[in-house]
């Protein structure tokens, strides 16, 4: 017999399969259970709502950038964005499913935590109050590495990274 963490684990798997093969607007409760052959009673045994499977699967990410930038103190430019295209690979499905629907973030009530981990990786690459022209290198930097995980996710990790990472550089 299964055991509720093993439940809860397949259905997270579920969930992030469906969110990225038919978007998240696109999946309900009901699809994942049928995918797991299970009923919806037992689904909202685990979780209260497909927001409350949502907001499991898509906060420890936010969780997750933000120790980053704590870590990333003092680092190079060229570490920073190194770590954070790491970062982005090894969380691209949580990215493509946001970036797939960014009604996500206003759903999750995620839109000023999204902005503030923007703002830290431009404080952190162009320094504390920079000027404007910085700001938008920065931005290109960081949102280019964003969108090239999402973009080329099936494409070999090496290659992707390190013309992605050298266009960042680049742009910054």
């Amino acid at each position: 017999m299964a055991r509720p963490t093993d439940t809860r684990d397949r259905i997270l798997a579920a969930a992030r399969e469906l969110f990225l093969e038919r978007g998240v607007r696109d999946t309900s409760l009901q699809h994942i259970a049928d995918r797991l052959g299970i009923t919806k009673p037992a689904l909202y045994y685990h979780f209260a709502s497909r927001g409350d499977l949502l907001r499991t699967i898509v906060l420890p990410l936010f969780d997750e950038l933000e120790a980053f930038l704590a870590e990333q103190v003092g680092a190079a430019p060229e570490e920073l964005l190194a770590a954070y295209f790491d970062m982005a690979w090894r969380r691209r499905d949580v990215l493509v499913t946001i970036l797939s629907d960014l009604a996500v973030l206003h759903e999750l009530d995620l839109i000023a935590r999204m902005l503030a981990v923007r703002d830290g990786l431009t404080t952190l690459l162009m320094g504390p109050e920079p000027p404007l022209d910085a700001q938008v290198r920065a931005t290109v930097a960081v949102g280019g590495l964003s969108d090239t995980v999402v973009r080329f996710a099936q494409e070999p990790y090496e290659q992707v990274k390190e013309a992605a990472v050298g266009a960042a550089v680049r742009a910054l």
